[in-house]
């Protein structure tokens, strides 16, 4: 849960450019988090140079790939349902292959593969390498499938292609897997445990966006903030390291340092923070330097001690209202974002007033809410019982998604008035004659196109607002461009 969901994105096909030398056509699929999304250009990127141009028409692939995300119920239904279509086209065009990647791929490989045979092929998140040799079992009419979870793949090597990309922002994963087994999540189980990726292959990744025009990068992980590089491996296994890779290994601030300082045109944001891996020194480094955004994603999940408790979050209420303290106090303007649960197992109606509470003291920007939904593999299914009955977790859905709506008015009302430094990205949705971008605390901001485009930095006075929108009047390009 400690992953954005961005519902526009859901489903969203991939398209590469097209190499006449490849003779075969792909189609592929990607539901949940950034991190699937990336995931999606690394495989792309391992099979345009395996004979693979990308389709957008399902009918005609000889390949169709869904990457799969174990989070929510609503996202395994979705994509059951997209297996169901991927078949019925199947029954026509008996030569496509149908696979599965990602979360859900790990999970449910036995199910998939043998019980529904709905698939030919299941590949886990660190087996993407493994993909042509995948695809020659599933060619000689055997059932292929990987999900082993590898202690060092990191995907570093990979340099991913940029799938339906605005050629203005992209992600650069630095780690994968998580080592915080949150009750309620299944990430541990299909991502395996943390490691990070080697500083260098980031830059470098860093510096082939920005040479092809990039603008804006944010760094990914599961939990960028536990970031560790001491010469590779598990993070876990850092206490058994030597005197030397203690003493230059590589951790979260340092990282964050390096690109900012590399890449000073660059804006760069980052995400997922958990707040007991969030260091003061972090909070520092965002302040030093103007081009890493004034914007924290800091998922709570609960108001309530409790249920952080039965969540098993390695953070009281107090310890994250103190972090909150110490983000307001380094960085003034900082927005901070956040996720929540409602309805979580025992969760009475008293632990419900804290976590109103909590929203209270913060006043988040904006945030991500969900009704807690039990995921198979958890620990949370297999010890708890699911016992907020569905009426009551709705009824508090709605009002942390009420309180929310206000604080977001507030935070938003608070820039009227300013001038604000906006990235281009796209065209608004409302009108084809303003552009759309997001200011340094990722809050969307709208204003007339003029003589602007798609990736100039420009300071834009803010004018008036919505509850989640700014908008303004553009004053001039800013020095970032």
């Amino acid at each position: 849960m400690e992953k954005i969901i961005e519902e526009s994105k859901q489903g969203e096909s991939l398209v590469l450019d097209y190499k006449p030398e490849n003779t075969k056509k792909l189609f592929i699929e990607s539901y949940g988090c950034a991190m699937n999304f990336s995931d999606s250009e690394i495989v792309a990127s391992i099979l345009s140079s395996n004979g693979y141009n990308t389709t957008q028409i399902l009918e005609e692939a000889d390949l169709v790939l869904v990457n799969t995300c174990s989070i929510r119920d609503k996202a395994e239904q979705t994509i059951r349902k997209r297996l169901e279509k991927y078949n019925a086209v199947k029954r026509t065009n008996p030569k496509m292959k149908v696979g599965v990647l990602g979360c859900m791929a790990e999970r449910l490989k036995s199910q998939f593969l043998e019980e529904e045979k709905i698939v030919d092929l299941v590949v886990g998140p660190d087996a993407y390498k493994d993909l042509p040799n995948l695809l020659a079992e599933v060619e000689e009419g055997r059932d292929a499938i990987n999900v082993i979870l590898s202690k060092d793949e990191t995907y570093g090597d990979i340099s991913p292609v940029r799938l339906n990309s605005n050629g203005v922002s992209a992600f650069v994963s630095i780690t994968r897997g998580c080592d915080n087994m949150c009750t309620f999540c299944v990430v541990p189980f299909t991502r395996g445990r943390e490691r990070s990726r080697e500083p260098q292959s980031i830059m470098k990744e860093i510096q082939d966006l920005w040479d092809k025009g990039f603008k804006e990068i944010t760094l990914l992980g599961q939990n960028v903030d536990s970031y560790l590089w001491y010469g590779g491996g598990l993070k876990k296994d850092f206490i058994n390291a030597s005197e030397m890779q203690k003493a230059t290994a590589v951790d979260f601030d340092q990282l964050l340092e390096m690109a900012a300082v590399g890449f000073p045109k660059m804006r760069i944001r980052f995400s997922t923070s958990n707040p007991q891996d969030m260091h003061e020194s972090v909070l520092h480094v965002i302040a030093k330097h103007s081009n890493i955004c004034n914007h924290i994603h800091l998922p709570v999940q609960s108001g309530s001690n409790r249920i952080l408790k039965e969540m098993n979050r390695l953070h009281t209420r107090e310890q994250y209202m103190t972090l909150i303290d110490k983000i307001r106090t380094i960085i003034p303007d900082c927005s901070v974002t956040q996720d929540l649960i409602s309805g979580f197992p025992t969760e009475t109606e008293e632990d419900h007033q804290d976590t109103l509470s909590l929203m209270e003291y913060v006043k988040y920007s904006f945030g991500y809410m969900y009704a807690y939904s039990e995921r198979p593999g958890t620990l949370a299914e297999r010890k708890m019982k699911d016992d907020v009955p569905e009426t009551i977790k709705s009824r508090r859905l709605q009002e942390i998604v009420d309180a929310q709506r206000k604080y977001s008015a507030i935070r938003t009302q608070e820039f009227v008035g300013q001038t604000v430094e906006v990235l281009v990205e796209k065209v608004s949705k409302k009108s084809e004659n303003d552009w759309s971008g997001r200011n340094s605390q990722s809050i969307v901001v709208v204003f007339p196109k003029e003589n602007y485009k798609i990736g100039d930095f420009v300071n834009v006075k803010i004018t008036s607002c919505t509850s989640g929108t700014l908008i303004g009047e553009a004053l001039g390009l800013s020095e970032m461009n």
